[in-house]
């Protein structure tokens, strides 16, 4: 799978299986232990099964006990295992039916994608190299309408088998040019959009020429743009003349970069009405489990676990509210009355994105009733500090993005969270899942430390919101 996206990725994963690049990171083992919770789950819905529960790498030990589950006659093999032309394969739910043998993947996505098409496509091809006659792929996922505590209908069987043919017959070819290029020196591959698609290869720094300062690239939601603009010969922003044709934000990223000074569009000071005092800076950290264990909850919703909350008044003290869950008991009711409590007196509640903290206030506002007029009053309140930023100001080190992690150090140089324990929303949830939902328990000290961490990074954010709109505010007066 891995050649079919790059060949040259291909063989330095066979020749470097040991290679740094390919351990996975935090979050790319969180993907993994998602992918195999799921997989787990998925069994249940196939029942009557025989598992293959063997180490990874005990290929000839897999393939032993498949061949052994098949003479057996097993209706349906979990994890069956086979090999042909050097390609192994290790198909999730092997289905025999009525209709003849079906291959079933699952996938912990929410719906069929095209990266899943040669993927079972090249396990029905080893499996047919291997004397089997494959009658049916299917792709099973996530059931985004399925609803806690009601999982009756978690997954979604799809079938692709004529969506899968053309990858179906072009896998002999494929894996013939892939096994000529393994007994040869490392291929010559240019890089180019397949470096991102349909994953991101982990060798990437290995291929790509590091850039310099303020590349094209970086150009505000440039897209393809970039590409084009680096074939006409620019290199860096600063290389954009006046008759570059841009988007606004993307020209005054371009004047902002080549006078090395933040730039200021008028207007600023009518947008910032919008934040009347008092004004509650609020930010939570959520879980978006796969498998939904709170009631009423889906497949990836984005459930609060955790909420800071700094309240400025009119004279501009400040006040500071937050709330952590404990343990895996539904958060929703202690959080959202805390919630409540914390921004009783404020006139607008300030986020910075804010569809996502108002989509949270409004699906708890839906699965609580006993608060629900209150939380759908405070997401009328709710107003948006991003697009205040992105519409009127660029500061030469946002570097192409309008993320707070970009905006705040920025704009407010001594709030940095290079120097927190947590310093990002995606290494906040694993870590939130892990104080939540511990695989392994956790000791005191451990555990204590953890909720310190959570608090520290959360609190940051919205204090760094009570800052940012107090500069501008002083950018708006100048």
């Amino acid at each position: 799978m891995a050649g079919l996206q790059c060949h040259k990725r291909l063989w330095w994963t066979v020749h470097e299986p040991y290679a740094p690049e390919l351990a996975p990171d935090d979050f790319t083992q969180a993907l993994l232990d998602d992918g195999a919770r799921v997989g787990a789950a998925a069994r249940a819905y196939v029942p009557g099964g025989v598992l293959i529960d063997l180490p990874y790498r005990a290929y000839a030990e897999r393939l032993a006990a498949t061949q052994e589950a098949m003479a057996r006659g097993a209706r349906v093999i979990y994890e069956a295992a086979f090999r042909a032309d050097s390609v192994f394969v290790s198909v999730d739910i092997l289905e025999r039916t009525s209709a003849g043998l079906g291959i079933v993947e699952v996938k912990s996505t929410t719906r069929v994608k095209e990266q899943h098409l040669p993927d079972v496509a090249l396990q029905a091809h080893v499996l047919g190299r291997a004397g089997l006659d494959v009658a049916r792929l299917e792709i099973m996922h996530l059931n985004r309408a399925c609803a806690h505590p009601d999982l009756g209908d978690l997954f979604v069987r799809r079938e692709v088998t004529e969506a899968a043919r053309p990858a179906r017959e072009a896998m002999p070819r494929a894996v013939d040019e892939q096994r000529a290029m393994l007994a040869g020196p490392l291929p010559d591959v240019a890089i180019g959009e397949h470096c991102h698609a349909p994953y991101e290869c982990p060798f990437m720094g290995r291929c790509w020429p590091a850039r310099p300062l303020h590349h094209v690239s970086t150009l505000y939601s440039a897209g393809r743009r970039a590409l084009l603009l680096e074939e006409q010969g620019y290199a860096t922003i600063h290389d954009l003349t006046d008759d570059v044709p841009l988007k606004a934000i993307q020209d005054r990223q371009r004047r902002a970069v080549q006078s090395g000074r933040m730039v200021v569009e008028g207007g600023l000071d009518v947008a910032l009405e919008a934040f009347e005092p008092p004004v509650a800076f609020l930010d939570f950290e959520t879980l978006a489990l796969p498998i939904p264990v709170w009631n009423g909850c889906h497949p990836y919703d984005a459930v609060p676990v955790q909420f800071s909350c700094h309240v400025q008044d009119a004279d501009g003290g400040v006040h500071h509210h937050e709330w952590l869950a404990e343990g895996p008991a539904d958060p929703r009711l202690a959080l959202a009355a805390r919630l409540l409590e914390a921004c009783e007196k404020a006139r607008t509640i300030a986020t910075y994105n804010a569809t996502f903290e108002r989509g949270c206030i409004e699906r708890m506002a839906d699965a609580l009733p006993v608060h629900a007029d209150r939380l759908r009053e405070l997401a009328e309140r709710v107003v948006d500090l991003l697009p205040v930023v992105r519409n009127h100001v660029y500061h030469p080190d946002f570097g192409g993005s309008f993320g707070l992690k970009s905006v705040l150090p920025a704009m407010v140089p001594e709030l940095r969270y290079d120097a927190l324990a947590i310093a990002d929303g995606a290494t906040a949830s694993l870590e939130l899942e892990r104080l939540l939902f511990p695989e392994t328990e956790l000791d005191a000290a451990a555990r204590a430390q953890l909720r310190r961490d959570l608090l520290d990074y959360c609190r940051q954010d919205t204090w760094g919101l009570v800052k940012l709109l107090e500069c501008l505010r002083h950018l708006a007066r100048r």
